[in-house]
């Protein structure tokens, strides 16, 4: 099963993102991740999600999806043409110096931002793939993760290949 990532278009009002995962959910899938935020209108909202299954099946339900009173157009976005990217925020325990200036020099590594630094905590976003995000999360673990937050993942297609109205 892979990951695969959903773009909408909708409709900018109360309850459709409630009655997409509640479709999503009726057809078995499990949601990984999930964006939004209002479209280049204030009517419209862009939505991306990320669900795990059978490509074949996610089609389906794609299909079905589109529609939907309040969906204007929804697609699963292919791998390849699509740039994808997953935001984090993690605080990490550096009381010890040695500890601080390894997280600093990984941050830097990563390309992260340090967005706090105290004597015994640092905060770092990291703005990447879903792998180097990860990948990031991995090499700091042992320093030691107070707190982490993530975004999920947000897509648009490479090109002028765009997701508008039919």
């Amino acid at each position: 099963m892979s990951l695969s990532v959903i773009s909408f278009l909708v409709e900018n009002k109360p309850g459709v993102l409630f009655n997409i995962s509640n479709n999503i959910r009726r057809k078995n899938f499990n949601i990984h991740s999930i964006t939004a935020i209002a479209g280049e209108g204030e009517d419209t909202t862009r939505i991306t999600i990320t669900s795990r299954g059978d490509p074949k099946e996610i089609d389906k339900l794609v299909e079905q999806m589109n529609k939907m009173v309040d969906i204007i157009i929804v697609k699963r976005l292919d791998p390849l043409r699509t740039i994808q990217r997953d935001m984090a925020l993690v605080k990490l325990h550096t009381a010890d110096p040695m500890a601080q200036e390894e997280a600093l020099e990984i941050i830097n590594k990563y390309k992260g931002l340090i967005l706090d630094i105290k004597p015994d905590t640092v905060i770092a976003q990291i703005t990447g793939s879903v792998n180097e995000v990860n990948d990031f999360t991995k090499e700091v673990t042992h320093i030691g993760i107070i707190e982490a937050a993530r975004t999920g993942i947000t897509a648009i297609e490479k090109g002028w290949v765009t997701l508008k109205e039919p």
